[in-house]
């Protein structure tokens, strides 16, 4: 370098990057977070990589360079210098850019996203320091099946020296290209083997041969991972672990799903599973207050008085919109007495092919272990297999209120015998059982009276509210699915109006193509929802569930209590 002056001000950049060397490196051992470049030799062993591509000359962002070929020690992740003995080279290159000399591209090699030095480590440095954020290069391209991105620390590569000997020994990157199984906790991969180990074993078992491996490789890939990670892409549940992949969050909300079927005794959907699973372990401050709400309500005891889950949240959970009901909870009191119960939710499977899943509740350990109980669980399932449908009971202990809303969130509607109607007393309805289950259900709930229903002729009871929305949004799956006639009604009571809800159902309904008689009565509501099923003989009706806070509903009264203590007909409850 020809000028002093010059020179000297090339010696003090140097020093002034030595010095934010110096600084990271303090910084790192605070952190745990490495600044060391990564070594490109036991990148590409670890990764598996090789097979190059022609050199192209091209820009490439500085920000993605990682490492280097023989200098990883030389600069630190950011290609600050780290030793004083560069100083010499450093100032050369440093004068060469500022002499407008110019600077020929460096050579990389990229694996992935990422890039290594051949040569220019000090040419990055000096671009770097000058606020450059591209750089010219002759790019070679390392051919690897594994994902590298520029964030990538030396700890991390023990995760992906895992995952390249998994997809070597699976062949997964080549019977799946598009498949990406990346995940951030160490010593997971053997496990994802063991997945496919025994899917083929149960393959086999299935199709009474031997199943070749990579056969059971993308049959586990298409029809094991995909479908969990499609429930974890639908239910967010990324959002609430952002720290993890996709496939970090498919073996856990596997062996999730494993411990939740062993506690229920049932056959537990990913989409539930995943919910679940956010709604325990997220750390999102919705979730820690709803959690908190939760411990208090239960710690307290105040179900009777707890507001129910938000309006139209149950739809939100269905993993189809073209089949609403494919599990089905029964709650049974006695199963003699309860057999219309059955019958109907048998109705219900044999048309929507759903699942069963009988809930009978004592109230003590004891009960629970005798010959009654287990005769009942024999009966039950011995009476699904008769009729063809998939069914199994189950048999809790405590409270049956509580019993069934925790269990209705693993189904996707609950049946029951309406052998209980709240009473219209305040202090009766405070204690009743079902009043508590239609505020805190977060399912459907079909109440049968008496003899199931055939779903031939369906009254809505409409009043334009967001429960009665909810219904209005069953009856129209019903009607297709059972091609049953449909009878919309609205009730001018206290001189309200009830001519725009009608009209709004109508739109609705015509937009579905449709066709239903509308009817606008005055009166009582409750009463003259009674008369028209009687008039019209309808054989259900649907009804949004309670309107009011529960403070209110005890001091008011309920439409849909009244409602139930006089129908003959089952009465399904939407919210």
């Amino acid at each position: 370098m020809e000028n002093p002056n010059l020179r000297s001000s090339a010696v003090q950049d140097f020093r002034r990057a030595r010095s934010k060397a110096l600084l990271q490196q303090v910084i790192a051992r605070l952190t745990g977070k490495s600044i060391e470049l990564l070594p490109y030799e036991d990148v590409r062993r670890k990764l598996k990589a090789g097979g190059k591509k022609n050199k192209k000359l091209k820009e490439i962002p500085i920000d993605a360079i990682v490492g280097s070929v023989g200098r990883y020690k030389d600069f630190t992740r950011s290609f600050l210098p780290r030793t004083n003995s560069d100083e010499d080279r450093w100032v050369q290159v440093k004068g060469a850019v500022t002499n407008m000399t110019g600077l020929p591209p460096i050579e990389v090699y990229q694996i992935d996203q990422a890039y290594f030095v051949l040569d220019g480590n000090h040419r990055v440095s000096i671009a770097r320091d000058l606020g450059a954020d591209h750089i010219q290069a002759y790019v070679t391209e390392i051919c690897t099946d594994v994902p590298l991105t520029p964030d990538v620390q030396p700890d991390d590569l023990i995760i992906k020296a895992e995952y390249a000997e998994f997809l070597e020994r699976t062949n997964l990157a080549k019977l799946r290209p598009q498949a990406n199984l990346d995940m951030s906790i160490p010593g997971k991969y053997p496990i994802l083997e063991e997945h496919i180990s025994v899917h083929r074993y149960f393959m086999g078992i299935d199709q009474d041969r031997p199943v070749p491996y990579q056969e059971a490789v993308t049959h586990w890939y298409d029809e094991v991972y995909k479908p969990v990670v499609r429930a974890i892409r639908e239910r967010g549940v990324l959002r609430d672990f952002p720290e993890r992949t996709e496939t970090d969050l498919y073996l856990w909300l596997s062996e999730h799903r494993a411990e939740l079927q062993e506690a229920l005794g049932w056959e537990i959907q990913p989409h539930d599973a995943a919910d679940d699973l956010a709604a325990r372990f997220s750390s999102a401050p919705r979730r820690i207050i709803a959690r908190i709400g939760d411990w208090l309500l239960d710690t307290v005891g105040l179900d009777d008085l707890a507001p129910g889950p938000p309006t139209g949240a149950w739809r939100a959970s269905v993993s189809s919109q073209d089949c609403l009901f494919d599990d089905i909870l029964i709650s049974i009191e006695d199963i003699r007495e309860d057999h219309r119960v059955i019958e109907q939710a048998i109705t219900l499977a044999r048309c929507m092919h759903s699942r069963l899943y009988g809930l009978h509740v004592v109230s003590s350990k004891i009960q629970r272990y005798s010959k009654k109980i287990k005769a009942m669980e024999e009966k039950f399932e011995q009476r699904c297999q008769d009729a063809g449908v998939s069914g199994n009971l189950v048999v809790e202990v405590g409270k049956t209120a509580r019993k069934v809303c925790e269990r209705a969130r693993w189904t996707d509607l609950v049946i029951m015998p309406m052998n209980h109607p709240p009473s219209p007393s305040p202090l009766a309805h405070l204690g009743s059982g079902l009043s508590t289950i239609i505020r805190r259900c977060p399912r459907p709930l079909l109440l049968v009276p008496g003899q199931p229903s055939p779903l031939q002729r369906i009254l809505l009871a409409y009043d334009g509210t967001s429960k009665a929305r909810e219904a209005l949004f069953i009856a129209t799956y019903l009607v297709k699915e059972y091609d049953s006639h449909l009878m919309v009604l609205s009730v001018n009571e206290n001189g309200k109006t009830a001519s725009q809800a009608l009209e709004d159902a109508r739109q609705y309904l015509e937009n579905h193509e449709i066709d239903a008689l509308y009817l606008e009565k005055r009166g009582v509501v409750a009463q003259t929802i009674i008369r028209t099923v009687k008039n019209q003989r309808c054989d259900l009706i649907l009804i949004g569930g309670y309107s009011f806070n529960p403070l209110l509903e005890i001091v008011l009264g309920s439409t849909v209590d009244k409602v139930l203590c006089t129908s003959q007909v089952p009465v399904l409850i939407c919210r």
